[in-house]
């Protein structure tokens, strides 16, 4: 059965960051999912224009390119802070295994171990969509060279796990660099190049061959991260 949802995919442009508002309606619960520190009162913004209560702040993983807003908006809403149970997050009320289920009111994400571009990378299923953070972007996949990252595990999570999702899918990643907003899981295994692999070593050799730059924020953001941080300083 179709449950009436606000659903809000908001962009910050200093780290190319989607963020997600979840709620089954105004007045109602509210969750967000990868929120950014400096994007706070934009978020306030929104529950304060639609009356929501925000009772739940997950993470898909320790970031490495921004601080998060999870610390910040857990003092300010008197919230539930939400990550996988692997994470080193110091400041997470609830760790979540593999398959297990998040309520907002009515509506369901369930969990979904994805390790690989972080040892603690979590996507987020609905019946309909799925939010992959860097697990799965659009045309691409996240990069496997930090934080206990693992091209081999990568490929598992890939293919064996949200790949392995309905076709008609929709696909919502925590990062995009090209004006992309949404794709579908079908759209991704016919055109993202990074999965038009035949076996795990190609997918490998492919990952441990990018070149890419080190994260600029990475050495401020992954302590912020990891400890919390909140008015401007780490708890």
């Amino acid at each position: 059965m179709w449950v009436y949802m606000i659903f809000k995919q908001l962009f910050d442009k200093d780290s190319s960051t989607f963020t997600y508002i979840i709620s089954r309606g105004v007045g109602r619960e509210l969750a967000i999912i990868d929120p950014v520190y400096n994007e706070i009162p934009k978020y306030l913004k929104i529950l304060s224009e639609l009356n929501i209560q925000l009772v739940k702040v997950i993470d898909t993983h320790i970031h490495a390119d921004h601080i998060s807003g999870m610390a910040q908006l857990k003092k300010l809403a008197n919230c539930i802070s939400i990550m996988g149970e692997q994470t080193s997050c110091e400041i997470v009320d609830i760790k979540v295994k593999e398959n297990e289920i998040i309520k907002i009111d009515e509506l369901e994400l369930m969990s979904i171990y994805t390790p690989g571009h972080t040892n603690d990378s979590y996507c987020f299923s609905m019946k309909d969509r799925i939010f992959t953070g860097d697990t799965l972007l659009i045309n691409g996949t996240g990069r496997t060279d930090f934080q206990n990252g693992s091209s081999d595990e990568a490929y598992d999570s890939l293919f064996n796990k949200v790949l392995k999702q309905n076709d008609e899918i929709l696909v919502y990643p925590g990062h995009d660099y090209n004006g992309n907003k949404v794709s579908t899981i079908e759209k991704e295994k016919k055109t993202n190049p990074r999965l038009q692999v035949n076996s795990k070593s190609e997918y490998i050799e492919i990952m441990e061959n990018l070149n890419l730059k080190y994260p600029r924020m990475i050495d401020i953001a992954v302590p912020a991260n990891t400890k919390g941080f909140v008015d401007g300083k780490l708890e």
